[in-house]
């Protein structure tokens, strides 16, 4: 049980002085009755809340797929970059969705948002090996060897031996390449590695999770209750 104005602010009808002032206002009814006390104590799942003549449908968590353009950090607040959170639509924002993972403020692509904390951790856990598809352009052609290295695992500038990798090589200077961690600038300091260099970064997918090819560039939806079902099966 929680406190009714806590409920309703917490779904983003208002802040609680305004809330507050719409339960003063006769606007809001529990259970089909017309109540004035925003401290009433109210199942946020079971109780029916109207308010102003609109039925209040309570959600705990928010799931979001972000296409993330580059110049924007992974984070929900920085002092001197753009944020992934500002691209948060206004109906999301009261959740306080944060990223899952990081992608490099020059990576493009699939990045999940949300303030579940204990999926996000699962999802990011060595322990469950999520893989993630990255596409990439690099400076030079990869090579067989590359291929075979990045199976045995590169040993990072840091001294890190990373997991066994799949790299993949589609065409000349285009690569994909399937991890199952998030070391810092993983795969560029993998490629690095092999004495190349990532010109152009992107994922495309995390366990089954895939991007959404309409997805354009800074876009954000829900993910779909297929697509949850996927996320909730990768981190189990």
């Amino acid at each position: 049980m929680e406190r009714l104005d806590k409920v309703l602010s917490n779904m983003g009808i208002g802040s609680r002085k305004e809330v507050k002032a719409l339960v003063r206002a006769g606007e809001v009814s529990v259970d089909g009755k017309v109540v004035k006390d925003f401290g009433l104590q109210v199942d946020p799942y079971k109780s029916e809340i109207v308010v102003c003549g609109q039925l209040v449908e309570y959600r705990e968590f928010i799931y979001l797929m972000l296409n993330k353009p580059a110049g924007f950090v992974s984070a929900t607040e920085d002092k001197h970059m753009r944020t992934v959170a500002e691209l948060v639509p206004p109906q999301y924002a009261h959740f306080e969705p944060f990223p899952v993972g990081r992608l490099d403020i020059d990576t493009e692509g699939l990045l999940v948002m949300t303030n579940d904390g204990q999926l996000a951790h699962r999802l990011l856990s060595p322990k469950y090996k999520v893989p993630k598809l990255y596409y990439a352009q690099i400076n030079v052609e990869a090579e067989e060897e590359d291929i075979e290295a990045f199976a045995q695992g590169v040993v990072l500038d840091d001294g890190y031996k990373t997991m066994p990798a799949k790299l993949e090589i589609p065409s000349k200077g285009e690569v994909l390449v399937t991890i199952h961690e998030g070391k810092f600038h993983q795969v560029k300091r993998m490629f690095e590695s092999v004495g190349k260099e990532v010109i152009y970064l992107k994922r495309l997918s995390m366990g089954g999770l895939t991007l959404d090819e309409d997805l354009e560039l800074g876009e954000i939806r829900e993910l779909t209750p297929e697509e949850m079902g996927i996320l909730e099966g990768e981190s189990r």
